[in-house]
């Protein structure tokens, strides 16, 4: 994609954002100095992802007239950690527990996630349980040593595991998270007399309470540590030989940016490093439109998600759950306390493959088509039907134009998987097979996005929507649609926004401490002297990371419960010195939250503090918004495309808009094609489309058929944007 914008010259001034997904591996490229953004996308390589990245990088920058060593900083966000966990491709791990405490992983939280199976398949831990060894040592819950660690049967125990073949060590001791001493000691002696052997501490990945979910975060970073580590040592020395001698940040699953050396320490971090770039995608474009509440839609190739942003800020939990056995089933997967985007897989992919099940009925995925053959269109060896030959056939895509071009799409193949998979086998033809592909895949959809939001206590009809991801903005009228929404939203480049968002993130480090302490006994100078030092810490690290000082901003919240629950709820915790006064205005904000979040309050309660989160964050980059084609003087429309809309009985002509011919105040009416080099935005009958000052598209689902005529709400919310008056 060229530019529009004067070329200037700067050196070291790009940055570049890389997405790697299940399918398609994502690029953007922006000089902020020069007002210019670059789009690109590529199919994933699964043999070595890092072929993928230096393809794509030097196509880009080529097209930008630029080489490597013009850029200053690669973000980059990989399925590499979830990967490793699905698969069980990670390294052969061990977990060191204190004496009588060997079985954890294996007794887990002894609950059932579906009580009424009685053939039930618990996730399996990531460490065997032959691997799983006790050593002799005990503190006690105040931090107090009870047994001293004995290194004697420490150095018994890991030499026999280094015997067995293992490759990395987690320690997760009893109550290290109140005092470290002995995970500290055992770490230090091991990277002494076996220094080929990764070590991860507890005290380091997860110092909180919840030994279970401790020790599983601890043992799952240790898993994924030595392939990550190789991953991203192998992926500095290839962006080096082609010339780059910038910096490397990684996306957190948290939606914040961290070093490489940070990601090498703690992978387990990256487990949603993919999405939670969406999601940040969704934090920019509400604050563009003037929108402090969205449902982001990210649909990509294998996987459909969501999330909600609430006052411009993503929602995070530490509740997270990786390598479901069931993949929609709460509490089938192994938990993981780390800070992520709170976001649900609500669906399938572009490469998700439709199938009959035994009863004759109609399913799309969980089984994908991935970047290796993939779907039968792409004329790479794939036999089955998906999501993507669907919409293929139904003629959202253009064959001739997916990826800019880049690769043909073969409608023949398409039609004959889907015609030998499911228009035969149910007696229908084949329009109207790829039809019920289309429709399953999208009230299933809208289905999960609506159990998402009514479970966080909201409206679904109060949103709008951000649709993302190569094949999100296909299928994002139609979901809008069942969710009855107002607006749909779909941002320029659409299709590699969680690259995007990764450029639009800030760097920035969370430090926990628990320390169970009810709220009316809590020694403040104490408190604060601790957090104190937390804050101390994470501004190191950032400046190191190359913040300067006055840029950095620190947030604190608490968890904190009723004395005698099991489970806590997030708070905001005032800044500077905390104090009696402090800690008044603390339970002040714990009503507020309990009772918007559970409808009531219990009086004459305790209340306790469990965990203190402290939140060191860099700025938040300026993004330029303005694609890089943007030509006012040209008609929009390329032309027509016959097009099966599910609302109409027969195809119709539908007219095809080059989206970067498209000025800001352009108003289109429905249905209409709006295409783009990395996706396709599909708009049904009686809907308005108009692109706003940032250049994005909003779809007025309500609006009333009249070309031009939009809704109130619609109007209000563009003249916010500041595109209609």
């Amino acid at each position: 994609m060229s530019t529009n914008a004067p070329e200037t010259t700067c050196n070291r001034r790009l940055r570049l954002g890389v997405d790697i997904g299940g399918t398609f591996t994502d690029f953007v490229l922006e000089d902020a100095a020069g007002g210019r953004t670059w789009f690109g996308k590529t199919l994933t390589t699964p043999h070595d992802p890092g072929d993928a990245i230096v393809e794509g990088m030097q196509t880009l920058l080529s097209e930008a007239q630029m080489t490597a060593a013009d850029v200053v900083t690669v973000v980059h966000g990989t399925t590499l950690v979830t990967n490793a966990v699905i698969e069980r491709t990670g390294a052969r791990t061990a977990l060191l527990a204190t004496r009588g405490f060997r079985d954890v992983l294996e007794i887990g939280r002894e609950l059932r996630y579906d009580i009424y199976d009685l053939q039930l398949d618990m996730p399996k831990p990531l460490v065997p349980r032959r691997w799983c060894a006790d050593v002799p040592e005990r503190i006690d819950a105040h931090g107090n040593v009870i047994t001293p660690l004995d290194l004697v049967a420490l150095d018994a125990i890991v030499a026999k595991l280094i015997d067995d073949g293992i490759e990395s060590i987690a320690i997760c001791f009893l109550h290290a998270f109140v005092n470290p001493a002995h995970e500290q000691q055992a770490a230090a002696h091991i990277r002494a007399r076996w220094p080929s052997v990764a070590v991860c501490c507890s005290s380091d990945v997860l110092p909180e309470i919840r030994e279970y979910e401790r020790a599983t975060a601890t043992v799952m970073n240790a898993y994924v540590q030595p392939i990550t580590d190789a991953y991203l040592r192998r992926l500095a020395a290839r962006l080096g030989a082609i010339g780059f001698v910038g910096t490397i940040h990684i996306m957190l699953s948290s939606g914040r940016l961290t070093t490489i050396d940070g990601a090498r320490r703690a992978p387990v971090h990256l487990l949603e490093s993919g999405p939670a770039g969406g999601a940040m995608a969704g934090v920019h474009v509400c604050r563009a439109s003037r929108l402090p509440d969205l449902l982001t839609f990210d649909m990509g190739g294998t996987t459909a998600k969501a999330s909600l942003i609430q006052d411009y800020k993503p929602q995070i939990t530490t509740h997270f759950e990786a390598a479901r056995v069931r993949r929609f089933k709460k509490g089938s997967g192994l938990p993981v306390r780390v800070p992520v985007i709170d976001m649900i897989e609500i669906g399938a992919g572009g490469g998700s493959i439709a199938w009959l099940d035994t009863l004759g009925l109609l399913r799309v995925g969980p089984s994908s088509a991935g970047a290796v053959p993939g779907p039968a269109c792409y004329d790479h060896g794939g036999m089955h039907p998906t999501v993507t030959d669907a919409d293929l056939v139904l003629g959202y895509l253009d064959p001739d134009f997916f990826l800019g071009g880049r690769l043909t799409l073969n409608r023949a193949a398409a039609e004959h998987a889907i015609d030998a998979h499911v228009a035969r086998p149910l007696g229908v033809t084949i329009e109207e097979a790829a039809l019920g592909i289309h429709r399953v895949v999208n009230e299933s959809m809208a289905n999960a996005a609506r159990v998402h939001i009514i479970e966080k206590g909201h409206d679904p009809r109060r949103f709008s929507m951000m649709a993302f991801g190569g094949a999100g903005p296909v299928h994002a009228f139609q979901v809008a649609r069942l969710l009855h929404l107002q607006e749909c939203l779909v941002p320029v480049g659409a299709g590699v926004a969680s690259a995007f968002g990764f450029l639009a993130a800030p760097i920035a480090q969370e430090l926990v401490w628990s320390a169970i302490v009810q709220l009316d006994r809590c020694d403040w100078s104490a408190t604060s002297a601790r957090i104190a030092a937390m804050e101390v810490e994470g501004s190191a690290f950032l400046r190191d990371a190359g913040i300067a000082q006055h840029e950095i901003s620190v947030a604190r919240t608490a968890d904190m419960r009723y004395a005698g629950q099991g489970h806590e709820i997030s708070v905001p915790v005032p800044g500077g010195q905390l104090d009696a006064d402090a800690g008044q205005r603390i339970r002040v904000a714990f009503d507020q939250e309990y009772k918007r979040t559970f409808g009531r309050l219990v009086e004459h309660m305790a209340v306790q503090i469990v965990t203190w989160r402290t939140v060191i964050s860099g700025p938040s980059p300026v993004m330029v918004t303005t694609p890089s084609v943007a030509t006012n003087a040209r008609a929009s429309q390329k032309g027509t495309r016959s097009v099966r809309f599910p609302e109409l009985a027969s195809r119709i002509a539908c007219p095809v808009h080059d989206r970067n011919a498209l000025a800001s105040g352009s108003v289109l009416t429905g249905p209409v094609l709006i295409e783009e080099a990395e996706s396709t935005v599909v708009v049904g009958p009686h809907a308005t489309v108009l692109v706003d000052a940032a250049r994005t598209l909003r779809v007025s689902l309500h609006a009333s058929p009249r070309a031009g005529a939009l809704s109130h709400q619609h109007h209000d919310a563009l003249a916010r944007a500041g595109v209609v008056a």
